[in-house]
């Protein structure tokens, strides 16, 4: 059975930026304007308050774990944060490598593990449209484990280094999106899933991209009223049924495009499309440029890369 996020998250790409333990005592405040940076935090001991710009703030304890997709304006703070009249001093690094806010020379109040991963896919825009704009997992030591390990293998200089934090960071993702469910979770492919109706016609549009779906043919796989179903896909995925469609379609053409899987032709039927023509109007309304000029743009970024590669090896 295909698996949708598992998908979604292999070609997202993810890789290992850098992660950092801080500690806070006293009252303190960070304010961080992270735009498109994929955002992680787990908390290992104490609590503390992120809030998000756009969302209510949210109190943090010991164990939980939030991961914003694409993170954009956001703000931590101590649980009674700093007023307005009081000088916020700067992180210090502690000779044990960690960075302390607020007050220093006294036991920390919280300590937690913060962190960036990249996504290395060129579509990473149009994939992280796809889940949920924050993950706030509670009680979840697999996560607390996975991102300690992650946090671990950054610093070290083992073999394999690479492989292995690729492989981590795709765990830790699925495992953070997937357990993620309910209506309380933010809209995005993760919460679609955990609906068992949704869920029958995402893995539909995912296993068969091909098919001409309609947005009946899908309401009627899921057992749902063609209204019901567009309404509550709305609602948990956060976009509509035929948006999701395309947006699926999009990439992986996108991708079967730069791995060099066959002509514009071949791709868009194995995308779903009846004629190239239909497929690079739809692809050069949605990406921006025609497929065509795409392919040429990758082979030049490609070949720069190369040249850059090469460059840095001469050095």
């Amino acid at each position: 059975m295909i698996d949708p996020l598992a998908e979604v998250v292999t070609l997202l790409q993810p890789g290992a930026r850098f992660s950092k333990v801080v500690s806070g005592a006293g009252r303190w405040r960070v304010r961080r304007s992270e735009s498109g940076q994929p955002f992680y935090c787990v908390i290992l001991e104490g609590s503390c308050c992120l809030a998000i710009d756009g969302h209510a703030p949210i109190t943090l304890h010991a164990s939980d774990f939030v991961l914003i997709p694409s993170a954009y304006g956001f703000a931590t703070t101590s649980l009674e944060p700093p007023t307005s009249e009081e000088t916020i001093t700067p992180p210090i690094t502690l000779p044990n490598g960690e960075f302390r806010l607020g007050v220093q020379n006294v036991p920390p109040d919280v300590r937690f593990l913060v962190g960036h991963c990249v996504f290395d896919s060129p579509d990473a825009a149009l994939l992280v449209s796809l889940l949920p704009e924050l993950v706030h997992v509670r009680g979840e030591p697999r996560l607390a484990t996975l991102v300690q390990l992650v946090g671990e293998e950054s610093r070290e200089q083992r073999p394999a280094r690479g492989v292995v934090l690729a492989r981590l960071l795709e765990v830790l993702l699925i495992e953070a999106l997937r357990s993620t469910a309910g209506t309380a979770a933010s809209p995005g492919l993760a919460r679609g899933l955990a609906d068992s109706r949704l869920a029958i016609a995402i893995r539909l549009m995912h296993e068969s991209p091909t098919q001409p779906w309609t947005v009946a043919q899908l309401a009627k796989e899921a057992a749902l009223s063609r209204s019901a179903f567009f309404e509550r896909f709305n609602r948990a995925v956060g976009v509509a049924p035929m948006e999701y469609l395309l947006a699926w379609r999009m990439a992986l053409a996108k991708n079967m495009l730069r791995q060099k899987e066959g002509g514009i032709a071949e791709v868009a039927e194995r995308v779903g499309y009846s004629s190239a023509s239909t497929f690079s109007v739809a692809f050069t309304r949605h990406v921006g440029v025609p497929p065509t000029r795409y392919v040429r743009e990758q082979i030049e970024l490609s070949t720069e890369q190369v040249r850059s590669d090469s460059h840095l090896l001469d050095v």
